[in-house]
């Protein structure tokens, strides 16, 4: 195993620090590694792998596929594409789609959008527009974005960066309210915060954020890229709150695990604003992309892949939430995206995950105090459980000087 990891260090840019592992096959929700070792896969490739490794529907779609057409570029029409965007506005109720391949672009999109939006529509004048975010955000790696980003890693050194950002406290809307002035163009928000550490706002939050928005004429855009597509219990985690965005960013999930396909959608006017040369893709669209996203979109309605990440999310939370150990500070999630937020005093979570990789369970710390838990979304109850145990495990070999009585657990 040595080896591979050696060569990837060697000829790799270090931007990345894997967990000690070296995977060579998946299926459903297991991953072998290339000593044969198998392993539960309690992450998803951050959502990316909901539908779980070589679902054969997905595969036979890109397979199939790929014998009769891959990538034309959008200078033609195709006979996917069309299929493929209708589908998507359908489910999500809104009326249009530009399809693109990572969340970053779908992000870079929206901003995009919003700007012109502000300018063509709203009347704010040009170069003018200001887009509102949340502290603790995470949309991607781009110059644009990490530039709005909170976290100092993610800026430093990669100046300079864009104006027009706002950033607000995340879950708090009368500071969205206060930050608005008459050059406001959008709010993007990620209904729960992933990256940032599964973060989920207070009650009622993004309803007002959305009447908010509705009477300040702001549009409200959210970043589903990873909580989008039944992640946490809902098509989409907005709808948590019955809230029906202005724009709406997916990705991840929509590309089944076996490639990048991301899009942004928006109601009408927003965008009209778009004319042809104003932006887009050599890949996004491409027919591979729309065939693989289209068999995705069924087989989320077909398998009632929300209800389930509901029921199997509310499972793994109470599990989680019965483990009794002072390194817990607490656990939270909507559906099948958890986060179990550890005490750095007395494990990291980096350690916590190097433990579970040792027991045979795959995930990745984020922000070096939460363990995230993003099964994929076709997790059995005998998967789940079996993955409680190997978490109980390990806390059973984080040293403990006391036990915290269940009354003061904190949720």
């Amino acid at each position: 195993m040595n080896a591979w990891i050696e060569a990837e260090n060697r000829h790799s840019a270090s931007n990345y620090k894997p967990l000690p592992v070296v995977l060579t096959r998946g299926q459903g929700v297991w991953l072998w590694d290339v000593d044969g070792k198998r392993y539960l896969d309690m992450m998803s490739a951050y959502s990316a792998v909901s539908f779980g490794h070589g679902h054969p529907v997905l595969v036979e779609a890109m397979v199939a596929q790929a014998r009769q057409l891959a990538v034309t570029s959008r200078a033609f029409h195709t006979d996917r594409l069309g299929p493929f965007l209708q589908l998507l506005c359908e489910m999500t109720g809104l009326p249009k789609a530009l399809p693109m391949n990572t969340g970053a672009e779908g992000v870079e999109t929206a901003l995009k959008a919003a700007r012109k939006w502000g300018h063509k529509v709203k009347g704010i004048a040009d170069g003018q527009a200001e887009i509102i975010v949340c502290n603790g955000n995470f949309a991607g790696r781009t110059t644009t974005i990490v530039g709005f980003s909170s976290e100092p890693q993610y800026r430093d050194g990669f100046g300079p960066f864009a104006p027009g950002f706002v950033s607000v406290p995340f879950g708090d809307a009368a500071a969205l309210e206060a930050a608005i002035t008459p050059r406001t163009a959008a709010f993007l928000v990620e209904p729960i915060q992933g990256e940032g550490g599964i973060i989920v706002p207070p009650a009622g939050y993004l309803a007002a954020c959305r009447e908010i928005c509705t009477r300040h004429n702001v549009l409200l855009i959210c970043d589903e890229v990873q909580t989008g597509l039944a992640r946490t219990g809902r098509l989409l985690a907005c709808q948590h709150e019955n809230v029906k965005p202005d724009g709406l960013i997916l990705g991840k999930a929509l590309g089944g695990g076996l490639l990048p396909v991301s899009a942004f959608l928006a109601r009408e006017d927003v965008m009209a604003v778009f004319r042809p040369g104003d932006h887009g893709s050599t890949f996004g669209g491409n027919p591979l992309a729309s065939a693989v996203g289209t068999a995705a979109l069924q087989l989320l309605k077909q398998d009632n892949l929300a209800e389930r990440a509901d029921k199997l999310g509310a499972r793994l939370l109470e599990g989680l939430r019965a483990i009794r150990h002072p390194a817990i500070r607490g656990v939270r999630g909507k559906g099948l995206l958890i986060g179990l937020d550890l005490d750095p005093a007395q494990v990291s979570a980096r350690t916590f995950c190097e433990r579970l990789l040792q027991h045979g369970v795959l995930s990745k710390e984020t922000h070096e105090t939460v363990v995230r838990f993003a099964p994929p979304l076709v997790i059995t109850e005998q998967e789940l459980d079996a993955g409680l145990d190997v978490i109980r495990a390990v806390f059973d070999t984080v040293p403990a000087d006391r036990r915290m009585p269940a009354e003061s657990l904190p949720a």
